[in-house]
This record gives structure tokens, sequence and C-alpha cells, in this order.
């Protein structure tokens, strides 16, 4: 429902509103606020339904409004890429408005997403960080893991950041080894999300443990235990690519 063609020319149309990671409310129960004339400031995304949709940043939000993990909890799936664009080019719109080669204020491109520099030419795109995110398995049973950012009592997969030189099959072995000391064999892709908190792309990996010994970082991980499809701890919300891994492995094995 949502396409990302920069509607250029376009003064008028849908708008989002957004203030440091909260979204305003818009009609019936998405973000979308009604068809008008956009602010002079606002930044155009794309079209909602063949209607052009833009971005305004509000200077304060009303403490009722959702953050962005709320939003992705009570919005369906369609909606997914109109909420993850938002966000992170508001983040990215956000941070760079001067040049950050020379320091000049920069002034936004109609045609693509970018920040051009008047004074030295230089263009800033919005930042895209790799990641990849893998649910180890041996067996039926699955690898599961605490950071100590998460709610109390829930696990989740293997996650980290590519790092510069780095392909995604090495970092998933380099995460795996580094967080919880094992050695994997066979390592397989399964797919990507855009993950705007505040502009990873998850790259989203099954490995089979070559042994069961754990052995925990204790910094990025503060647990982590092999769970059977029948004895499941709390789970990643359903909206992450996180609990796709887990909900995908536990349809193969018949434990859903």
């Amino acid at each position: 429902m949502f396409r990302r063609d920069r509607p250029e020319g376009a003064d008028a149309g849908l708008l989002v509103r957004l203030s440091r990671g909260r979204i305003a409310p818009g009609t019936g129960e998405g973000i979308l606020q009604p068809p008008g004339p956009w602010p002079q400031d606002a930044i155009p995304l794309g079209f909602w339904d063949d209607e052009p949709v833009a971005l305004v940043l509000e200077a304060e939000a009303d403490d009722a409004w959702p953050d962005g993990r709320g939003w992705l909890a009570r919005l369906p799936e369609s909606h997914f890429g109109l909420l993850s664009t938002a966000l992170q080019v508001g983040h990215w719109f956000r941070n760079h408005r001067f040049c950050g080669r020379c320091g000049s204020a920069a002034y936004a491109l109609e045609h693509e997403f970018a920040m051009a520099c008047p004074s030295c030419g230089h263009r800033n795109y919005p930042r895209i960080s790799p990641c990849i995110i893998t649910l180890v398995t041996h067996g039926d049973e699955l690898l599961l893991a605490r950071s100590p950012r998460f709610p109390p009592g829930r696990y989740s997969t293997l996650a980290g950041f590519i790092e510069p030189g780095e392909s995604a099959e090495e970092a998933v072995r380099r995460e795996i080894f580094e967080e919880v000391g094992l050695t994997v064999g066979r390592v397989g892709y399964f797919k990507s999300q855009a993950w705007p908190f505040p502009h990873a792309l998850m790259l989203g990996f099954f490995a089979e443990a070559a042994s069961r010994r754990i052995r925990i970082d204790g910094e990025e991980i503060v647990d982590a235990a092999w769970f059977t499809p029948r004895h499941l701890p709390q789970l990643p919300p359903l909206y992450s690519i996180s609990r796709a891994l887990i909900e995908t492995h536990l349809k193969a094995v018949g434990g859903r």
C-alpha cells in the first residue's frame, strides 16, 4: 500500500506527524492525517494508495503519542513500510541538517532522500546499518538469549552489527562465537527487515550449532539457554524478524 516514489512537486496530501520517535495518531486507527495542504517544511515520502504522503517533524510530542514500537504492535503488517520509512527519514533529517565535511547548512533535495551542501557539494543520504540476526538451532532445540536491555523474562535470537570488510555470513559466525561461545556449521539466509530503531537493516539467518556447550560473554548477553518447542520463555513481539525466525523453526519441527 506504500510506494516510495517521491511525489515531486506535490504540496498537499496525507501527512505523518513525528516528534523524537513518537507519531501522532491519525484518522481511524492509523498514523495518517487527513488529506490537506502540507506545511512548508514537510518531507515528501511517497504514496499511500496513490495519494501523496509527507512527513512533518514537530518540535514537541504529546505524551499520548505512541512510539515506533507501540505503533508496530498495533498496526497491520501492510503499514510497516510507511512507518519504518517515516521513522528512519525523520531521524536522518533531524541529525543531518549540516554538512559533515565542512559544517555548512545543508538543504534537502526534492528528487531523492539526500541532504546537499551548497558550499562543498557533499551529499548525505539516510544511514542504513546492516545487522545480522540469527536463530541458532541444534536439532529441534532453539538457542535463545537475554540482553540486559530486554524486559524481564524475555529471550530472543542473537544479533549484531556487520563490521567493515565483513560479509553477513562471517558476521553470523563471529557474533555467535563472541556472545555464546558456539561454533556453527551450516548457515542459511531467511529474509530481511527494516528495523527503524533508529536505522538498522536486519538480515535474518538460521545457523546449526556444532555443540550445545554455551559460554556467554556476560556483557551483551546476560543469559542464554537451549529451549525445546514445548517449553519456551517469553518471546519477542510478533512484528519482529526475530519472532519470525522462531515461528518458522517451530512450524518446521512441528512445534506450532
